[in-house]
């Protein structure tokens, strides 16, 4: 049960993993389109108009659909108002041309493929060079190179490192009231950009504007876009106030914005540009609908738009006895008699000593003995020849070579320059600062909104890069008209874009290739999990699945303790066996003592008797030493060695002492 436990658990997390995967490529187009509706705002019955399959003004608008390669058919060309087929799209979208769908002042698309409502310059910009100073970049109507919309153009700036310039009227002039402005376009540039801008400026009403005659210096009231140079990314929101005493123009510069906006310069993709300007003075950026700036033009411009009120008299000097020191030299205090300023800073080692093998005759470099003079040397001109100078090979194994002087270390008596220290300045008075007066130039606008109405829009552009693609001019009153605009326009670009994009894998792949560090995060990323699933869901074996080995249980060592009391007992017996032998050698001894003693028929009784007490008193010795025998005590294993190793020595002793004893009763009894 448990080997198939483990198996269930690794086939249910590989199968969620497998699903997870699915779920999200399957669901790709679909996160896209809610992004899509997130961003503009629709509601899903305008979602399905937007994106329905057949409409019934076909023969009126101009139309593209993007299908899927499988279930696509050839169209008859851009004239049949039918689109291409892209076949990484694997969903189904219809262009049409987008219309205003309230109150605007200018809009274009680019859809019909012209500039005719549009007026090239024919002027110089002022202060260039005459080689470059004509406004002679090319501009034309084209689609986007990636993901085109078929049926959709933008106006395309064809020529690097030219000047460019082309403007247009607006339907009616924009009147700064109680209205606001709503600025936006879109720029996709499509090859990058080096340095050069993408910026609109929104030419002013002056009751002379020539477009024919649109540059540099034409007034403008405001300006907005992208601009890049070098690492610098930019955009742009500058308006031109003109100051209600002198009617001199300034131009304003809004703050930078709060993001990173590398990413909108590099990914080659269309975004839209957003200015919204209220009546309150309150501007917000947008960059793809989302807020990028905000402020306030009183407050978060600069210069600001207001002056001071008061500024630093300019007749206003500093007195010559003003004292502005905070600390002084103490005029009390005198140098030590023990300093000595002629002190050097450094002086030679008196503890050094000239290493051994110093070459002291040697030059550390001499004349390359292999130079020869050159044959166009002309001593008169070049001076006398003198052969180039190599290091001394007789110094590279010697410590050194040439005069040797001692090294310079720090001179403990240095002591520098003497200073009086530093105390109080009691005479100090602070820094100086010219006294305030009114600024004669003083004004108040409350109403920095309220510029110069505009009748114009232009762009007056200088590049390094080409292909820079503009295209949905719109200026409005209304936010939702713009965002409308955005919907039926820029919506269908990004939708096209996200479903065009390669899919998760393929952009880890790229990206690692960019950056290959990103290989090990992926391995550790991957890997870690996998290793994890397999050590906590690998089956394991089961108890009953081990074969345990039958083992006896643990007894006591008895042959040891066997062998042990046979050695015990064969000792014993041997000493036993060596007693038995001397008893009987004495027996056999006084046996032939008494035959002897028999054969003397001449002895007397005393001698019989004594005889008769020795035997009794061998008798009684050898009990003794057989109850000593008995009465010893148990012998541990290493005693009894070496009672093994000591029996032969013992046992002649024995036998000796024995003999001895015989030879002893033997002389008694003769005595």
């Amino acid at each position: 049960m448990k080997l198939e436990r483990g198996w269930m658990c690794c086939v249910l997390l590989l199968s969620s993993l497998a699903v997870a995967a699915a779920a999200t490529q399957g669901k790709q187009m679909e996160v896209d389109i809610s992004d899509f509706d997130d961003d503009l705002g629709l509601d899903e019955e305008e979602l399905k108009v937007l994106m329905s399959e057949g409409e019934e003004e076909e023969d009126v608008e101009e139309e593209a659909t993007v299908m899927d390669e499988d279930h696509s058919a050839e169209t008859d060309g851009p004239e049949s108002g039918k689109a291409g087929i892209d076949a990484n799209v694997s969903f189904q979208v219809t262009y049409k041309t987008p219309v205003p769908t309230g109150d605007v002042y200018f809009a274009e698309t680019f859809d019909d493929g012209s500039l005719e409502s549009w007026q090239l310059s024919k002027t110089v910009k002022g202060d260039a060079d005459d080689e470059i100073a004509k406004y002679d970049g090319k501009w034309a109507v084209e689609q986007l190179k990636e993901n085109k919309v078929p049926g959709d153009q933008g106006l395309v700036l064809k020529s690097r490192a030219k000047h460019h310039a082309i403007s247009a009227m607006l339907s009616k002039p924009f009147v700064f009231q109680d209205e606001p402005l709503v600025v936006q376009y879109e720029v996709n540039f499509q090859d990058g950009i080096d340095c050069g801008g993408a910026y609109i400026k929104l030419l002013s009403d002056t009751g002379h504007l020539n477009l024919e005659q649109f540059h540099d210096r034409t007034a403008y009231t405001l300006m907005f876009g992208p601009d890049k140079c070098g690492e610098d990314y930019k955009l742009h929101f500058i308006f031109r106030h003109q100051n209600p005493l002198n009617k001199d123009t300034e131009e304003k510069h809004a703050k930078r914005a709060d993001v990173d906006l590398k990413k909108f310069y590099t990914d080659k993709k269309t975004h839209l540009y957003t200015l919204v300007l209220n009546p309150d003075n309150s501007y917000e950026m947008f960059i793809d609908q989302s807020s990028v700036s905000r402020g306030n033009l009183l407050n978060d411009v600069v210069p600001p738009v207001n002056p001071p009120k008061e500024i630093d008299d300019p007749h206003d000097s500093k007195p010559e006895d003003w004292d502005e020191r905070a600390k002084i030299p103490d005029p009390e205090a005198a140098k030590p008699d023990d300093w000595d300023e002629e002190a050097p800073a450094k002086i030679e080692d008196p503890d050094a000593l000239k290493p051994e093998g110093w070459l002291h005759d040697e030059h550390e470099f001499v004349s390359d003995p292999s130079a020869e003079k050159p044959e166009d040397w002309d001593e008169e001109m070049d001076g006398e020849w003198e052969a180039p100078q190599i290091p001394n090979p007789a110094c590279e194994t010697a410590p050194g070579c040439g005069e040797w002087k001692r090294p310079q270390i720090n001179n403990p008596e240095y002591k520098g320059k003497w200073k009086a220290p530093l105390v109080d300045n009691p005479n100090y008075q602070g820094v100086w600062k010219a006294r305030k007066i009114n600024n004669p130039e003083y004004f108040e606008d409350l109403q920095p909104f309220r510029m110069t109405p505009i009748k114009a829009v232009g762009l007056e552009l200088w590049s390094m890069t080409s292909d820079i693609y503009f295209d949905n001019f719109i200026i409005t009153s209304h936010k939702e008209v713009a965002d409308r605009w955005a919907a039926d326009s820029w919506g269908l670009k990004k939708l096209v874009a996200s479903a065009n994009e390669p899919g998760i894998f393929a952009q880890l792949t790229i990206a690692a290739e960019e950056r290959p560090w990103l290989w090990v995060i992926y391995i550790l990323t991957v890997g870690l999990p996998v290793s994890l699933a397999v050590l906590f869901c690998w089956p394991k074996k089961s108890d009953d699945d081990y074969v345990y080995k039958k083992v006896d249980p643990p007894q006591a060592d008895i042959e040891g303790e066997e062998e042990d009391e046979e050695e015990e007992e064969e000792a014993a017996g041997e000493k036993e066996g060596k007693a038995a032998d001397a008893a009987e050698v004495a027996e056999e001894e006084e046996e032939e003592e008494e035959e002897e003693d028999e054969a003397n028929a001449g002895g007397d009784n005393l001698e019989g008797d004594e005889d008769e007490e020795d035997d009794e008193v061998e008798e009684e010795e050898e009990e003794e030493e057989g109850e000593e025998d008995s009465k010893a005590p148990e012998r541990t294993l290493e005693e009894e060695e070496e009672e093994e190793v000591e029996e032969p020595k013992e046992g002649g002793d024995v036998a000796e002492e024995s003999h001895k004893q015989a030879v002893r009763k033997r002389r008694v009894r003769k005595d």
